[in-house]
């Protein structure tokens, strides 16, 4: 799948710019070979790892289930092939979504440089919210996880999870391991290179320790309760830049996301605090996955709670910049409009003026001409 970008120059091969202008073209020819090699009986083998799951086990049927057997799935090593040929696809996606959608969007609303990157950055989380947001809440309908609170703590370690749970988790690492090439294919600049490192790191670092620690149930709820409020950030922001009068979606998003930090506090501190911590088996075993002991509890949850705070005190920033800028603004508005109120009155004065000098030098008054009469 091709993608090119039009451009009147051609750069040297493998150039930077060369690069950077194709570089969903190089990458598509990356992935391209990894499908081929399905086709050959040699190379079928490596490929399926990179482009199926793996660690697969089938449980046979028993007389409560209807059907014959349940496949289900853990992690491994070979995990880490199949998240780079999915970063691959990341990519690909993210390339037409760019040049196919945000750039036509760009160049009709003719933005600034600040607001082009902006919007580029809302249009792509946007987009990829949405799609985990429907994907997210379909696996928790389907597992039962909303009718059950008790299931996120219940028959811990989760270490056999279904096709779905696991696909997702793997293509949510995939897509923001994906984010670290695109820092340099979207030349984002070095002032906020180290603010979107930081981002990336935080979101790989809370999905990596839900995948590795068998809470997937419990970061799958999470992950679609955070996803949603983000979306709702970005879509409120896609509409503020094509109509800066639009407040109201920052407004329902300023209360939904502080509802959704107590919401992950509360269902974090109920997972390790209540559920976990009066589990029986609560000792550390890596051969069947139990990692439910004292110090890793404190150090899952201290983490979830440092972040929750790092984004409040974020949001409270956000919050107080925009207010600032508000009360600024307001000002100057009515200044403007005294100004101008002013400037009506001074024109009527003199116009009015005007009037009297015409009537005094020019034509004659009724009174003077009553007076030439007599």
């Amino acid at each position: 799948m091709a993608i090119r970008k039009k451009s009147n120059k051609n750069p040297p091969v493998l150039s930077h710019e060369f690069i950077v202008q194709n570089h969903a073209d190089i990458v598509s020819c990356m992935a391209m070979i990894f499908l081929l090699g399905l086709m050959f009986e040699i190379t079928a083998k490596a490929a399926v790892i990179f482009v199926t799951l793996q660690y697969n086990v089938t449980i046979p049927a028993t007389e409560e289930q209807s059907a014959e057997t349940i496949s289900l799935y853990h992690y491994g090593i070979k995990d880490l092939a199949t998240i780079f040929f999915y970063m691959l696809v990341a990519i690909i996606i993210h390339a037409i979504i760019q040049e196919y959608v945000l750039d036509k969007i760009n160049r009709k609303m003719h933005f600034s440089k600040t607001k082009h990157s902006k919007f580029n950055e809302s249009g792509q989380l946007s987009a990829f919210y949405l799609f985990s947001c429907v994907w997210g809440t379909s696996i928790l309908v389907s597992e039962n996880y909303i009718s059950d609170p008790t299931s996120l703590w219940r028959d811990y370690p989760h270490t056999l999870i279904p096709f779905q749970m696991k696909f997702f988790y793997i293509l949510q690492l995939a897509y923001w391991f994906h984010a670290f090439p695109e820092l340099y294919f979207q030349k984002t600049k070095k002032e906020d290179i180290f603010r979107q490192i930081v981002y990336i790191g935080l979101y790989l670092f809370h999905i990596a320790g839900a995948y590795l620690l068998n809470l997937t149930h419990l970061g799958l709820v999470l992950l679609v309760l955070h996803y949603f409020v983000e979306f709702l950030f970005h879509i409120s922001r896609l509409f503020y830049f094509s109509d800066e009068k639009y407040q109201k979606g920052f407004s329902l998003w300023a209360v939904l996301f502080v509802l959704g930090r107590l919401l992950t506090l509360i269902l974090s501190v109920l997972t390790f605090g209540f559920g976990l911590a009066r589990a029986e088996d609560q000792q550390l075993n890596f051969s069947t996955g139990n990692f439910n002991i004292l110090a890793v509890r404190i150090s899952v949850l201290a983490s979830i709670c440092m972040t929750q705070a790092f984004m409040m005190w974020k949001f409270i920033n956000f919050q107080l910049r925009r207010w600032r800028e508000h009360s600024s603004s307001q000002p100057q508005s009515v200044k403007k409009k005294f100004v101008s109120a002013k400037g009506k009155t001074s024109r009527k004065e003199r116009e009015n003026g005007i009037n009297g000098t015409v009537t005094s030098n020019g034509a004659d008054s009724p009174r003077s001409r009553k007076d030439k009469s007599s």
